[in-house]
């Protein structure tokens, strides 16, 4: 009986949240005090001691830090330095976009910080020069999940989190090199599909001026942004070889700049994802209270006892890309890894081979136009061109639903 209400639960809060436009987050704490009192039987104090302050602080860490360098002008800086590299060579703008993405959530920014610096500049790119809008958008979308499992991204450090309550752990180098090779090879897959090779064939013919005319003349790099890319780097350093808290660094770095130029801190404040933080939060606690009371538990026991471990995890890849192209990719995380728990505890399926998998049949689908990665795309889109642009999305987010899953199954569940 506890599993249904369970199940009710997670259903009434998605439905809730969905119909009445509510951060998901808000409702679940609600939910958690609701059942959590007048179910479970628990109290307050134990309800909220399920709340994740660590993942928290590490939400808050990087939000701050990336929040600063794109009001001092730093993530514009970067933006502006790589498209004028291409040196007016068309064909290497959606991969530049690409990597501006990849690059950009990998320092720790939320994806859809990422898509609102990116694609209306993206987008007004691909209609001048000519470039298919739904290879633009997906060339984003890709780069942002590519460095989307960094040890500093957010994505990443939800999963790892939620991993480490129950003492498992997915090292963070593999999963980010995987999960970037991954997500290349489903944009040169897009590339090949939606008119790179059209691009290749004539750009020489295409080829413009160096893009100066597209971006706003650029100003010189000031002494703030040379540090901030310093810090940010400094960050990655001291996650990856010494094993500090990536939250504290963030926060710690994110200081030190506030302290020289306390006007962009202020500024920098507005930028911090509070909806995400709340959202995680509140997910977060939802499931603790009732893992708390061996819920969770017998929830997962049920799921892994579906078949044979394998045919458990497919189907966990299954369910994990068709909620994330209509849901939270960030929620989904959370709910998800705590139901895979007894599979990667008894060994019968790698930790490591189903994180890489479960991050990547997660992600590739946030590419839905029901998305806020497609929805932006498709927003960003010149009228006469949309309704092409958000059936192009749908079409490829099906694909990805029905292929993702089975392909990432067998090459890291099966294969790692």
């Amino acid at each position: 009986m506890d599993q249904v209400v369970a199940l009710v639960g997670l259903v009434a809060i998605f439905g809730l949240a969905f119909w009445r436009n509510l951060n998901m987050g808000a409702v679940a704490l609600a939910f958690s005090y609701l059942f959590g009192v007048f179910y479970f039987d628990l109290d307050a104090k134990a309800i909220s001691a399920g709340f994740p302050g660590n993942l928290v602080i590490t939400l808050l860490g990087v939000t701050y830090i990336f929040g600063i360098g794109r009001v001092n002008g730093t993530v514009d800086q970067i933006v502006r330095t790589m498209v004028r590299g291409v040196h007016g060579r068309v064909v290497l703008i959606p991969w530049v976009f690409f990597l501006l993405a990849a690059g950009i959530s990998a320092s720790g920014a939320l994806t859809i910080a990422t898509y609102g610096i990116l694609v209306p500049i993206g987008m007004a790119l691909a209609q001048k020069h000519r470039i298919n809008p739904v290879l633009m958008g997906l060339s984003i979308i890709n780069g942002a999940n590519a460095g989307g499992f960094s040890p500093v991204a957010v994505y990443y450090t939800i999963i790892q989190g939620t991993l480490n309550q129950w003492e498992l752990d997915a090292a963070p180098i593999p999963v980010f090199i995987w999960t970037f090779v991954g997500s290349l090879v489903v944009n040169i897959i897009a590339f090949l599909i939606f008119g790179g090779m059209k691009l290749i064939r004539t750009s020489k013919e295409r080829n413009v001026t160096p893009i100066e005319a597209d971006l706003v003349a650029e100003p010189k790099w000031t002494r703030v942004q040379y540090a901030t890319v310093a810090i940010f780097l400094s960050i990655v350093i001291g996650a990856l070889i010494f094993d500090l808290d990536v939250g504290f660094l963030a926060m710690i770095g994110a200081v030190f700049i506030a302290a020289f130029t306390p006007e962009d801190a202020k500024a920098g404040l507005q930028q911090i994802g509070w909806g995400v933080v709340l959202l995680i939060g509140g997910i977060v606690t939802y499931v603790n209270m009732l893992d708390s009371t061996g819920t969770i538990t017998d929830l997962a026991h049920q799921v892994a006892g579906v078949g044979t471990p394998m045919l458990a995890a497919l189907l966990l890849l299954y369910i994990a890309a068709i909620v994330s192209a209509f849901a939270s990719t960030n929620a989904m995380f959370v709910i998800l890894v705590p139901l895979a728990v007894p599979l990667l505890q008894s060994g019968d399926v790698a930790v490591l081979g189903f994180t890489i998998a479960l991050a990547l049949s997660a992600v590739v689908v946030d590419t839905s136009p029901f998305s806020t990665a497609g929805a932006l795309v498709v927003a960003n889109t010149d009228e006469h061109r949309s309704d092409r642009v958000f059936r192009g999305l749908l079409w490829w987010a099906a694909a990805m639903m029905v292929l993702a899953p089975p392909a990432t199954w067998a090459a890291f569940v099966i294969w790692m």
